[in-house]
């Protein structure tokens, strides 16, 4: 029993290796092949040891590879910009050279931009499709080719966002202007007042109604009228500077 004790602390006080999960997760993904892969683990083990620039041979030392076969797995990790040779200088003026997987982890990194890129403009076509048939429902007809064109001009020419153009659309319903140079004129001003978040429409609206909000005249107290409020919407229409 000493003895399985003797071996567990030699297993435990060994270095852990930190390979990030990612990499395993996404390396098909960047055309690394499986043998490319166990060489990338492997020469991190080796920089948690403090060998920065292990030979083919100390590779194979810890593999079944031969060390022409090392060396062409090394050579395609470099080919493919995952692995690349640095120089540094120590403190006697000796230049040493090191592996660094730097631009792996970039590419990696690079990857998942891209993905989490790619679903957000997915989510934003879904969006933009949905624009056109909320705009018809609000008009209570099928859009002219110019409408369509114009719409289209907001997303791709002026960069609104789906949701700033259903925002707009919201305030013109509310003020019974549904017509699109009504539209126009509310992105238009936003744009102007950098106004790109649902956050910053309701706040803006939020001051505008504060100031326009009014009251109907007073009425004697014998009449027990109520008092009703009247709430005034923005003219975009208006020139403003």
């Amino acid at each position: 029993m000493r003895n399985d004790f003797n071996r567990i602390r030699i297993w435990t006080q060994q270095r852990n290796i930190t390979v990030p999960n990612l990499f395993f997760q996404h390396y098909k993904q960047l055309n690394i092949q499986d043998d490319e892969a166990l060489i990338v683990m492997h020469l991190l083990s080796f920089e948690q040891e403090g060998i920065d620039f292990p030979t083919p041979n100390d590779l194979m030392i810890r593999t079944h590879f031969q060390v022409s076969k090392l060396s062409q797995i090394l050579q395609r990790l470099m080919q493919k910009g995952m692995l690349e040779i640095s120089q540094s200088t120590d403190d006697t003026g000796k230049i040493a050279e090191k592996y660094s997987l730097y631009p792996l982890w970039e590419r990696l990194l690079e990857n998942l931009e891209a993905q989490q890129q790619k679903v957000v403009d997915t989510a934003n076509k879904v969006d933009e499709a949905t624009i056109f048939t909320l705009f018809e429902q609000e008009f209570g007809r099928l859009l002219s080719p110019i409408e369509l064109e114009t719409i289209g001009m907001w997303i791709d020419i002026d960069k609104h966002s789906p949701e700033i153009i259903k925002a707009a659309l919201k305030e013109a319903v509310l003020a019974s202007k549904v017509n699109l140079r009504y539209i126009d004129r509310i992105l238009m001003e936003w744009k102007k007042k950098n106004i790109t978040t649902l956050g910053q429409v309701e706040k803006h609206s939020e001051q505008y109604r504060k100031h326009t909000t009014t009251t109907n005249t007073f009425q004697p107290p014998e009449q027990h009228q109520p008092t009703s409020k009247r709430v005034s919407f923005y003219n975009w229409l208006e020139e403003r500077e």
